[in-house]
């Protein structure tokens, strides 16, 4: 008799252990699922706000900086104007461009165009022009005027524009970038998009071309 109940509580736990381990199984799977489901419904979406922007920019920004992206380039020469461009893809899908180039030997500007799903949605644009700022002629000091501009666009059509001055000396205390205020400031993209247009008309160039 103590046998046989000994057997029977045995075999209710043996069963008891797989029902949890099942229930388990199952919720990890639903977790899994629903990890899916959400990363799903986040590359579908499209970006609707400013801050759907920053959060893709950020996203972007990040794979750029950690060197998980692939890329292509090829450079120009137009007159003075001496540049590069670069286009960075995902999953051979576009998501960055780059267009650095430098003119005059005092001046050089570079642009950057986010991408989702073939629409730009952000521009980042910084200029910079450079002169000389005291010193002496065997230890000059140099001084860099800095532009910077910030474009949200949805549906191609800029919803907000920032911009932001500074200056960095070869010498002396700087200000940090980051802590200087972004002014909202109205903007035409008309020829930054063409400038857009016409690198993806030459995207697949090799070597050098001269303008874009």
């Amino acid at each position: 008799m103590k046998i046989l109940l000994s057997v029977l509580s045995l075999c209710l736990i043996i069963s008891c252990h797989k029902e949890t381990k099942t229930k388990l199984q199952n919720k990890s799977s639903e977790g899994i699922g629903n990890l899916k489901k959400d990363s799903a419904k986040i590359q579908n979406d499209s970006i609707k706000t400013v801050d759907d922007i920053k959060k893709e920019y950020s996203i972007l920004n990040t794979l750029l900086t950690s060197k998980k992206l692939d890329s292509t380039s090829f450079n120009y020469n137009c007159d003075e104007r001496e540049g590069e461009i670069v286009l960075y893809y995902q999953n051979k899908k576009l998501k960055i461009v780059k267009d650095f180039y430098s003119e005059h030997s005092h001046f050089s500007s570079s642009t950057k165009y986010f991408v989702n799903n073939d629409h730009v949605f952000f521009i980042f644009k910084e200029d910079t022009s450079w002169n000389f700022d005291g010193g002496t002629p065997e230890k000059p000091i140099t001084k860099d005027d800095i532009t910077e501009k910030r474009i949200y666009l949805q549906n191609g059509n800029a919803i907000q524009c920032l911009e932001k001055e500074y200056s960095i000396r070869s010498v002396g205390n700087n200000p940090d970038p980051d802590k200087i205020t972004n002014k909202e400031t109205k903007c035409d993209i008309g020829e930054l998009m063409k400038n857009y247009q016409s690198i993806l008309k030459n995207k697949d160039k090799k070597g050098e071309i001269k303008c874009l």
